[in-house]
């Protein structure tokens, strides 16, 4: 009798081993597939980001190959020069001292530029930005007709922007802007290092969005 119910205990069906093995496989392997498809998905997003980089990069060599060869003939005669995309121009060229009047040679090389740079900025519907910019001295006596180096930078970069319009470059494609002493390339320790910081660059830009130009117009209020 005991026998028997001992040899019945062994018939009884129990949890299967490889049942429980199974589980623990199935389990693991869809563990490692999520792993593995974030891991792809990563290298997706970098390989993406990569080749986005990369194009970028390609088109800012491109413009400046460009730009590069707009401005050939004024390069090569070193009377302007090419840094990461800014045309620069020596305010001893363009200017007398604590003057924003332009001098003959000053103009005459603004009229040099006007076609090529028409040109280019036609080419990729970009607009000119002209910066002003002086040394950190302040203003003497006898040239107090300009507020301090805010205002002189100003009107330089207004007085080549114009001469840049009368010479063909549209009104819409250039616009001015001042720096006054900031963003020096020099020190202003000497006279060398003030002479390189009056200047004036100009800046081919992305031409900005006319998205709001509707909005604005709707909210302006009319004149009497």
């Amino acid at each position: 009798m005991i026998r028997d119910d001992i040899e019945a205990g062994f018939d009884e069906p129990g949890v299967p081993v490889w049942a429980v093995f199974g589980d623990l496989m199935a389990g693991l392997l869809g563990a490692f597939v999520l792993i593995l498809v974030c891991a792809i998905g990563m290298q997706l997003e970098l390989a993406s980001k990569l080749e986005t980089e990369v194009k970028q990069r390609q088109a800012e060599a491109k413009r400046l190959q460009t730009l590069e060869q707009a401005l050939a003939a004024p390069l090569a005669a070193g009377r302007v020069t090419l840094t990461n995309g800014r045309i620069g121009i020596s305010g001893n060229v363009l200017f007398a001292f604590n003057s924003a009047e332009l001098q003959p040679e000053g103009r005459q090389l603004l009229k040099s530029l006007a076609a090529p740079l028409t040109a280019y900025l036609k080419s990729r519907d970009e607009i000119l930005m002209v910066s002003g910019f002086t040394d950190d001295r302040q203003m003497r006596d006898n040239a107090r007709q300009f507020a301090d180096n805010w205002e002189l930078s100003a009107q330089r970069a207004l007085t080549v922007t114009r001469a840049l319009i009368e010479s063909g470059v549209p009104s819409s494609s250039i616009f001015a802007a001042a720096f006054g002493s900031e963003q020096p390339v020099a020190s202003n320790a000497d006279a060398d290092g003030r002479s390189k910081n009056r200047r004036v660059e100009m800046a081919p830009t992305p031409r900005p969005s006319n998205g709001g130009t509707s909005n604005a117009n709707a909210n302006a209020k009319p004149r009497d």
